[in-house]
């Protein structure tokens, strides 16, 4: 580890050297870019645009060269013109930020030093390539306001700007009258109103896409990933560029990148359809566990104590007795060894045990007849958001409100994974550095401490450290009483919505005003935030609540000794109690901080808060006296150090099985992007489509052939008909084919006889396609290719699911689960790749044409998307359906052909012609039957 420190402070000091010898180059072009007006920034935009899509081979490598020689020039243009229409030069260590980040490098700058205005710089540089530049933030309305904020400046010098937010929105930035240079620098009024959306235009969400720039936050980046990789046209891909590039992953600035990179990437990104409800079952075992007895775990004996069940909250999963089985057997009115053999059941069971691991007014409140969610590190609500695998309805089985559908997966990705689609990956954050390891492991990419434009003046005081809440509770009441008198504002920070309230009922009792803000009371949250630094302000907040919001001192605060911060408890991260102090003493204001912990908070009880609260009673020491202690100061870190350990395993182990999945996920999103590339009109891919099903009739054909005739004992009838299944021949080409078989025991000559029944099957394949016409052949192939491909990797996602859990048992086998899952998987999409394969050709050979209609997206229309075990974000249907529309509005479009099998057709509601037991649109539609 020391190893590892020592290397990151000698790179830092290396990188250093280069940013300022480039800052240095930079600067030495001011005089020059002061003389030009905003026509020669516009026209040289398009010098540089046009230079760049010039080259001969133009590659992501040769780009990189050119734009690493733009580097000083253009970031002397976007200083100077910030200058002129903010009012704002670039410092250098802004310019230093948006080196690192060009260069697809992390940058930690301090709260308050111009971050957003740092990473219009290489934004600028990179959208010039016209590839895409996307700039992605932890909120719709940051995305917003950075667009509307930093707009003017991309508008003046040549560029577009586009917003995604969630609800299906998206804008461009439609710069207002004001927004000349004549009326520059932009006024206070202007400033105020952004992140409205007053200077936005709604447009669709490829237009949004195909502007050189564009704002959005990480979800809605992935959740649009995965929606282009569910398509069944080009033109209902929206994740393209200005050169209409599918898929366009070139350059990426992620703000925040420590809670996104990091804090998010714990849970995956969830695209699901609703599947069979089992609501029933979730509230008889919530009955159930009401009428049982809660123990404690015995984390060593591993064991629990004296009840029923009792729940780790380091792991936050319920455990359940050997007496707890036995019970919940017995209100079931089974046996105990028939539950333990039943799925179902005993999910269940293990479902409503888990939710008492989950405390409400902490993880989640209940709202208007719902079970929300709130986010654990910036405490607000996240409506939409849903747990999986069932537990968000124990949840909702436990609070007594209406239990919602569980879930199908129909795509899934990781941000690590989806991030690590992009060719140059960058980030920024205030606190980066603490986390420097893990970026490098999982994302390789090199952080860099980026110094302060101005030192910091904050006092950072020593925490204070009670035996019990109770007492600790009074001291910050009391500090909060001594402070405000003199009309220091004061903002607090809580960890969950309860302790929060808690703090206000306290301050009431004293009659302190306050203002509160938590996941209850978020929608004044920037307004609240931004008013904290007046004289006399005190504000209670839940963790980083406002984040990206300014804190601006009133009149006379500097006097004062600036925002003091309380920390209410210290939080699992280091960084997010590091973020909740960078509140106070933005740019070389004044400020002060000190956090309060009790050995019983949250943190020191489940981690390391046992051995100091012995240290203390074996001292006798008072519960209200504060204690100032090396070793308490020591366990703390040591507490959160254990945490972070903890979670970044997680990740770690998280990431590990999605790169197994992400390898087959390329495959057959590649396959899926040949067959819209086919769709959108590209006569290679249709060509190369033709080609594959050939070759897979006659590989499978080959197959069948040579192993008949290996084997004397060969039933050739057998062989004739099932060629025939595959094939669904008519009675004259089944003689034909007869013929071909038969000759096998008359020749040795395997080739010869392969070689005729080659051309047998490209004649069939010929006859059919003349049959149908050629134009409706390839559209009946893609229509078979996409349902067939869509169905089955759908069932081999929740396989993986099921493997992935089930593998962890072989451990008790001395056996490397890891390895178990990648072989098994390997094994498993073979087999998927040879399933669709034969689906597709048996299907295609059954089809006739009906009457054209227009066809419509089932999948889509009923999808949720759902940010795993952090939750899901519901799409509306017709949302869904208003971006089908869009996007199949052009004159002239022609409808898509219905394609049906020889049998009776089966309606939408009726029974699944497989036997499954379900209606046929929630099991094989749009798939043709059998």
């Amino acid at each position: 580890m020391l190893e590892i420190v020592t290397n990151l402070f000698n790179s830092n000091n290396r990188n250093m050297k280069a940013l300022k010898k480039l800052v240095s180059e930079i600067e030495a072009k001011k005089p020059e870019m002061a003389e030009k007006s905003f026509e020669d920034f516009q026209n040289r935009t398009s010098e540089i645009k046009q230079m760049l899509s010039a080259q001969e081979n133009r590659s992501f490598e040769s780009d990189s060269v050119l734009l690493e020689q733009l580097l000083p020039e253009t970031f002397a243009m976007i200083r100077e013109a910030a200058g002129r229409i903010i009012g704002e030069f670039t410092f250098e260590e802004q310019l230093m930020v948006g080196i690192v980040l060009h260069q697809g490098g992390l940058a930690e700058q301090k709260t308050g030093e111009g971050k957003t205005h740092a990473a219009v710089h290489p934004t600028y540089l990179n959208a010039l390539t016209g590839r895409g530049a996307h700039v992605v933030t932890v909120n719709d309305y940051l995305a917003r306001r950075d667009a509307e904020w930093m707009g003017p400046i991309y508008h003046m010098m040549g560029l577009s700007v586009g917003v995604i937010n969630s609800q299906n929105q998206s804008f461009i930035y439609e710069p207002p009258i004001e927004v000349s240079e004549a009326a520059f620098p932009l006024s206070e009024e202007y400033k105020n109103n952004t992140g409205t959306g007053k200077y936005l235009k709604e447009v669709t969400r490829r237009e949004a896409y195909q502007c050189d720039i564009t704002y959005g936050t990480n979800n809605e980046f992935g959740f649009d990933y995965l929606r282009d990789n569910m398509v069944q046209k080009f033109d209902q891909v929206v994740q393209t560029n200005a050169l209409g590039e599918f898929g366009a992953h070139h350059f990426v600035i992620v703000d925040e990148a420590d809670s996104i990179l990091i804090d998010e990437a714990r849970t995956p990104l969830i695209i699901s359809a609703p599947a069979e409800e089992s609501n029933e079952l979730y509230q008889r075992l919530a009955n159930i566990f009401k009428s049982l007895d809660k123990g404690n775990y015995d984390k060593e004996a591993k064991k629990v104590i004296d009840g029923d069940y009792a729940v780790d909250e380091k792991t936050k999963n319920g455990i359940i007795s050997d007496i707890g089985w036995k019970k919940i057997a017995k209100s079931l009115g089974i046996e105990e060894d028939v539950l333990h053999s039943d799925p179902s059941r005993k999910f269940h069971a293990q479902r409503a045990a888990d939710s008492y691991a989950y405390e409400r007014d902490k993880d989640y409140v209940v709202k208007d007849g719902e079970v929300l969610i709130v986010d654990s590190f910036t405490g607000r609500l996240m409506p939409g958001r849903r747990y999986s695998e069932g537990l968000h309805q124990a949840l909702e089985a436990k609070e007594g409100v209406a239990i919602q559908k569980e879930s199908k997966t129909l795509a899934t990705i990781t941000f690590q994974n989806y991030f690590r689609l992009y060719q140059k990956l960058s980030g920024m954050s205030a606190t980066i550095m603490t986390e420097a390891e893990e970026f490098f492991k999982i994302y390789e990419l090199e952080s860099i401490a980026i110094p302060t434009h101005r030192p910091v003046a904050r006092v950072d005081h020593s925490d204070r450290i009670y035996k019990h809440q109770r007492a600790k509770w009074k001291a910050i009441v009391d500090e909060i009483e001594e402070i405000n008198k003199i009309g220091q504002p004061i903002l607090a920070g809580t960890t969950s919505v309860e302790n929060n309230e808690l703090l206000s009922n306290l301050l009431k009792r004293r009659s302190i005003k306050h203002e509160l803000l938590n996941a209850k009371n978020h929608l004044r949250e920037a307004d609240i935030v931004a008013k904290a630094g007046q004289k006399g302000a005190v504000t209670i907040a839940t963790n980083m609540a406002g984040r990206g919001t300014d804190i601006k001192l009133g009149q006379g605060v500097k006097e004062l000794g600036g925002l003091h911060v309380i920390g209410t408890e210290r939080h699992e991260a280091r960084r997010i109690d590091n973020q909740l102090r960078g509140r106070s003493g933005r740019q070389g204001d004044p400020g002060s901080s000190r956090f309060f912990v009790a050995l019983d908070d949250d943190l020191m009880r489940i981690f390391n808060g046992d051995k100091i609260a012995g240290l203390m009673t074996r001292f006798n020491l008072p519960e209200d006296m504060p204690i100032e202690a090396n070793i308490v100061s020591k366990s703390i870190e040591n507490s959160q150090k254990k945490v972070e350990s903890y979670n970044f395993d997680i990740r770690k182990h998280l990431v590990e099985y999605d790169d197994v999945i992400n390898k087959q996920r390329e495959i057959i999103y590649e396959r899926r992007r040949r067959l819209l590339r086919a769709s959108d009109g590209d006569s290679t891919s249709q060509a190369n489509i033709k080609q594959q099903l050939i070759d897979i009739m006659v590989n499978y054909a080959r197959q069948l052939l040579t192993a008949a005739m290996a084997n004397p004992e060969t039933d050739i009838q057998e062989v004739v008909n099932e060629l025939d299944a595959f094939l669904s021949l008519n009675a004259s080409d089944k003689t034909s084919l007869k013929e071909i078989i038969d000759k096998i025991g008359a020749t040795h000559d395997t080739e010869s006889v392969i070689s005729e029944l080659v051309s047998f099957i490209e004649y069939r394949y010929e006859a059919q396609e003349k049959a149908l016409g050629n134009d409706q052949m390839r559209q009946i192939e893609r229509v078979i290719l996409l349902s067939t491909i869509d169905y089955y990797w759908m069932e081999h996602i929740d396989a993986l699911d099921e493997l992935r859990y089930g593998v962890r048992l072989r451990a008790y086998g001395q056996r490397d689960p890891l390895v178990e899952f990648k072989n098994e998987a390997f094994r498993m999409f073979s087999e998927l790749l040879a399933e669709i394969d034969y689906e597709v050709i048996h299907r295609l050979f059954k089809v006739k044409l009906a009457q054209p209609v227009p066809q419509t997206s089932e999948i889509l229309d009923e999808a949720q998307t759902e940010h795993k075990q952090i939750g899901q974000f519901q799409v509306d249907r017709a949302e869904a359906s208003s971006r089908s529309e869009e996007t199949n509005t052009d004159e002239g479009h022609t409808h898509e052909p219905t394609v049906k099998s020889e049998e009776e057709k089966i309606g939408r509601n009726d029974p699944c012609w497989c036997g499954s037991g379900k209606k046929y649109k929630h099991c094989h539609y749009p798939e043709l039957p059998a």
